[in-house]
């Protein structure tokens, strides 16, 4: 028999069997069609047509949770706004589920948030957004390629790329928690006009692991079917123990888990008895299906029960980001716990697995949780978030942190944030403390990219930026600010900072990878050259050793 009969014998026999279930699983809503693209480069502005995004069955034994978030926007979204003084909004698709081929894993759950726009000074001339830490969707892209396929385009968030490289910058001075670190070089991968690219960089102040305060940690941890893997619940175990041992006597530790329904399985207990809280942790089992309503609502009573007024208190949640029980969605989820929040409780999630992953429950419950997201695919991503940047992971500096970056009409024609894409801001929330923002830990540096076009012979001030956040010890807002000015920039991208040109190479890696309207000119090719040339400034960081050979991977890949 031809291997076309075996395929369609096999469709006739699947539709045989869902007519005898009288109907009982449904198809599918179609994707909606993403909207126009955002305008070119070019003078003549010209959009460009939308993606054709892949229409994925979806089997009927799947768990979805999508964790929509749309700003008030309709599903199919609509043309970029230039009216009036408000920032352009980028252009969302529907949750989009990634279309798979053999192999390749399956049930991976992502959102499209649209790309930025190029904006006109003239019709705007502000740019804000709220700071993010986030890494999650770099590793993600690093398992997809180290198991031999490319990343869903989908997964890819352009800042979280840049924001997993060391930037460079100078610490703060010792009267100040954070500074802005302004540079700026041609683009090298623009080929019809010569645009700019802007760093703008945020360096918080350290703190040593031995000054940073007491934690009060409440673990929540996943231990549904989905999670019965060596790469799920062995590998949450093992990266817990790495943080165990990093806590001191003063800290403490409780452990909740949730399957089919919540348990405590450690009350708060100091972390100088590791023999005990190791124990619990590596006698968990997997059991039942996914309640994370139930187990993020008990492990934020369990953490109030241990809450530390003078020091950190977090839940760390530790999941697939399934969840089939209870309620499934990010906001619905959090509303349950609000007040915990604003007491002062803040979440970490920690996404781990391939194969039924749920991105966006994570990424945007870690948000609205005033923490951060991570995906761990290994145990050296374990190490460098428990080990090696322990503080920055647990002590937070600043809360609601966003930037304004306010750009000279007379000077620049117009401009392009680089991601953050969800993280955008209202021009005029910039100086509303109400409007939940991003939070820093300790140590961490932050960095956003604007491609921008000057006017011919400019001179003088590009751009002002201000960066806003509350102290989360005193509530006190501050807020500081720097200008960069033409003479600023260099002449030749290669003159430029090292570090910047890393971000800039970063960029243009994950934005080639989410098949951004602005890269289409772009091949991985070019993106290879530069990284190698850059190899020989970090050839003792492994971080980029390993960045050049994802992007030797990808170029293999690649299909588009």
């Amino acid at each position: 028999m031809s291997a076309k009969k075996i395929v369609l014998n096999s469709m006739l026999l699947a539709a045989f069997i869902l007519s005898a279930c009288g109907g009982a699983f449904s198809a599918p809503a179609e994707p909606a069609e993403e909207s126009p693209a955002s305008p070119s480069r070019i003078e003549e502005y010209e959009e460009s047509p939308a993606a054709e995004e892949p229409v994925a069955e979806e089997p009927a034994t799947a768990d979805y949770s999508s964790g929509e978030s749309y700003s008030g926007q309709s599903a199919e979204g609509s043309a970029p706004s230039y009216s009036g003084s408000n920032q352009p909004q980028s252009t969302p698709s529907a949750p989009f589920r990634e279309q798979k081929s053999d192999g390749e894993p399956t049930d991976m759950f992502f959102e499209n948030y649209g790309t930025n726009p190029i904006i006109d000074t003239d019709d705007d001339h502000l740019s804000t957004f709220a700071l993010d830490v986030d890494t999650g969707s770099y590793t993600i892209m690093r398992n997809y390629l180290n198991d031999g396929n490319l990343p869903p385009k989908n997964s890819v968030r352009v800042e979280e790329y840049i924001n997993y490289f060391e930037q460079g910058y100078e610490q703060p001075s010792a009267r100040q928690a954070f500074a802005i670190h302004l540079d700026g070089a041609p683009s090298p991968f623009t080929q019809t006009e010569r645009y700019e690219m802007l760093r703008v960089g945020i360096q918080g102040y350290d703190v040593s692991n031995r000054e940073r305060k007491d934690v009060s940690l409440t673990f929540v941890i996943d231990v549904s079917g989905s999670m019965d893997m060596d790469n799920r619940l062995g590998l949450v175990k093992r990266s817990l123990e790495m943080l165990v041992e990093q806590l001191g006597r003063r800290d403490s530790v409780s452990i909740i888990v949730y399957g089919s329904n919540a348990r405590v399985v450690l009350d708060p207990t100091p972390a100088s008895a590791k023999g005990e809280i190791l124990s619990a942790i590596y006698n968990l089992r997997s059991e039942g299906s996914t309640n994370a309503e139930a187990g993020i609502k008990l492990g934020y009573k369990t953490a109030m029960r241990a809450y530390n007024p003078d020091g950190i208190n977090r839940v760390i949640l530790c999941s697939d980001g399934v969840a089939n029980v209870g309620k499934v969605e990010a906001n619905a989820i959090l509303d349950e716990v609000h007040g915990y929040v604003e007491e002062g409780i803040t979440m970490a999630t920690f996404g781990f697995g391939m194969d039924n992953y749920n991105d966006t429950l994570m990424e945007q419950l870690a948000d609205n949780g005033d923490g951060f997201y991570a995906y761990i695919d290994d145990t050296n991503e374990a190490r460098r978030l428990f080990v090696d940047d322990l503080t920055s992971t647990l002590q937070t500096i600043a809360m609601d942190a966003k930037v304004q970056v306010d750009f000279n009409p007379e000077v620049v024609s117009r401009y392009r944030l680089v991601g953050y894409e969800n993280r955008d801001v209202a021009d005029e929330d910039f100086r509303d403390n109400s409007v939940d923002a991003g939070e820093i830990g300790a140590g961490h540096s932050v960095t956003a990219l604007y491609e921008i076009k000057l006017y011919r012979e400019a001179y003088g001030r590009v751009a002002t930026v201000h960066m806003r956040w509350e102290d989360p010890d005193t509530h006190q807002v501050v807020e500081i600010e720097k200008d960069i000015y033409a003479g600023d920039f260099e002449r030749e991208f290669r003159d430029a900072d090292p570090y910047f040109q890393r971000a800039v190479v970063v960029a243009e890696y994950a934005e080639i990878l989410g098949d951004s309207y602005w890269a289409e000119d772009s091949d991985l090719g070019d993106v290879y050259d530069e990284a190698r040339w850059l190899e020989d400034y970090f050839d003792r960081e492994d971080e980029m050793e390993e960045f050049v050979d994802l992007v030797k991977q990808a170029r293999k890949e690649i299909r588009w």
